[in-house]
């Protein structure tokens, strides 16, 4: 493997990483209903109505995608190491993420990206072309979404207590959330498991799919910026009005629907989660287009730093958020404007972060323990 940074790549993590956390906050500071649904406890607000349809619009689900792709073309760059050492990798991500989600925080994406990861590699080491990659890709992706319209069929009932719960449980989720100790553990092991089991049936298929495509793609040279500007520029704008001529219907007819459980959380997630996908190849696009341009020369030499450290930056959104929200009763008491506002001092704090420790250090911090860790039981 060369020495050398892939600083557009490294950039294109730093972003989708930054724009995890829009949607992430809500995560940290909201019940686990309001991730998906802003009538969890009936009609919300003018404002945040409107924020949730902004950031159901042009956030949710699109920079997961972006990482989720970012990180199979990262899988693409790391095939020809053995396999011993890519699964020893993969390994500590699963465990680390493990340890992430039952003792800090249960929106956790490191234990499915090592499990997932490791049945793609699998695949992404027996695939020689670009074209193979994102065909199998597509495939599972749609897999994917075929098992969650199946599943929308099992439902039956319009109700789910995890979609609108009731004053008992959000209190209950709050005391525990608030209280932390081997209560929160217990909490947080559950719906691990329970998310795990949703990986199995479900999102795996379509995770797999996203890291097959970011092979496929990287594996074409598209995600090393390989092609015209001009290319990039006019992909990402048609891509994106795609995905809008997708999105915006889908959520209108989620609120015209009043967030039914089944056709809001199931059957209308379908096209937004395809849109939501275009949405992540368009941002991708439009970065390469643009980001490579002498006048965002700054911004794509910070961002790659940024994406040098994605795992210790990830953790450390996790350690302020955590602690401001649980540790020091934040929990429940912003609306979603509020918190969209806490976003740009958590960004500066990752910025500041990775550029002063790489002023010393080549790697991240965890990043270095994570290669120490692999290389303690692999050879590469």
């Amino acid at each position: 493997m060369p020495s050398r940074r892939f600083e557009q790549l490294d950039s294109a993590r730093g972003l989708a990483l930054l724009g995890i956390l829009v949607m992430n906050i809500g995560g940290f500071g909201l019940p686990k209903s309001a991730y998906m649904n802003p009538a969890y406890i009936g009609m919300p607000s003018f404002s945040d109505g409107l924020v949730w349809s902004l950031l159901s619009t042009f956030v949710q689900g699109t920079f997961l995608a972006m990482f989720a792709m970012l990180f199979g073309a990262g899988l693409q760059l790391l095939s020809k190491r053995s396999a011993g050492w890519n699964a020893s990798r993969l390994f500590w991500l699963a465990l680390l993420g493990f340890c992430h989600s039952v003792y800090f925080w249960d929106g956790d994406i490191l234990l499915t990206y090592g499990l997932v990861g490791l049945g793609s590699m699998i695949i992404i080491r027996t695939t020689s072309t670009s074209r193979s990659l994102m065909r199998t890709g597509i495939l599972l992706y749609f897999i994917g979404l075929a098992i969650m319209l199946w599943l929308g069929s099992l439902s039956g009932s319009g109700f789910s207590e995890d979609w609108t719960p009731s004053a008992r449980t959000l209190a209950y989720e709050t005391a525990w959330k608030l209280t932390g100790g081997e209560l929160a553990h217990a909490e947080r092991l559950k719906m691990t498991l329970m998310i795990q089991l949703s990986v199995i049936l479900q999102y795996g298929w379509e995770l797999a799919g996203l890291m097959l495509i970011g092979a496929g793609l990287l594996h074409s040279g598209w995600l090393l910026g390989k092609a015209p500007l001009t290319d990039y520029r006019r992909q990402g704008w048609l891509l994106f009005a795609i995905s809008l001529l997708i999105h915006i219907p889908a959520m209108l007819m989620q609120w015209w629907t009043g967030w039914d459980f089944v056709i809001a959380g199931y059957y209308l997630q379908v096209p937004k989660e395809i849109a939501a996908t275009l949405q992540g190849i368009a941002y991708l696009a439009l970065w390469y287009g643009y980001g490579q341009s002498i006048n965002w020369s700054k911004a794509n030499a910070v961002l790659s730093q940024v994406g040098r450290m994605t795992l210790s930056n990830y953790l450390l959104q996790t350690l302020i958020c955590t602690t401001f929200f649980y540790h020091y009763g934040g929990f429940n008491h912003f609306d979603r404007l509020q918190l969209l506002a806490m976003v740009p001092a958590i960004w500066c704090v990752n910025i500041l972060f990775s550029l002063l420790w790489l002023k010393y250090f080549k790697q991240g911090p965890v990043e270095w323990l994570w290669r120490r860790l692999t290389s303690l039981v692999a050879t590469e």
